[in-house]
C-alpha cells in the first residue's frame, strides 16, 4: 500500500507555492519583513491564478 503522500502530486503544490514565492521575494528584498510580506502577496496571486485556471478547466470538462 502506498503512503498517503505518494498517492497524488497535488500534495506538493502548497510546498512548491511557498518555496517559489519565498525565493522570488528574497531576490528582490533584503529585509525579512519585506520578504515575508511580498511572499504572502505573491503566493496569494499565484493561488488565485491557479484556482481560476483550475475552475475554468473543470467547467470545460464538465460542460463539454
Amino acid at each position: 500500500m502506498n503512503p498517503l503522500w505518494a498517492t497524488s502530486i497535488y500534495w506538493e503544490f502548497p510546498i512548491l507555492i511557498v518555496l517559489v514565492s519565498l525565493i522570488y521575494s528574497a531576490t528582490r528584498h533584503d529585509d525579512w519583513n519585506l520578504i515575508l510580506r511580498e511572499a504572502l502577496r505573491w503566493g496569494a496571486r499565484m493561488v488565485t491564478f491557479l484556482g481560476v485556471i483550475g475552475l475554468g478547466l473543470f467547467a470545460l470538462s464538465t460542460w463539454i
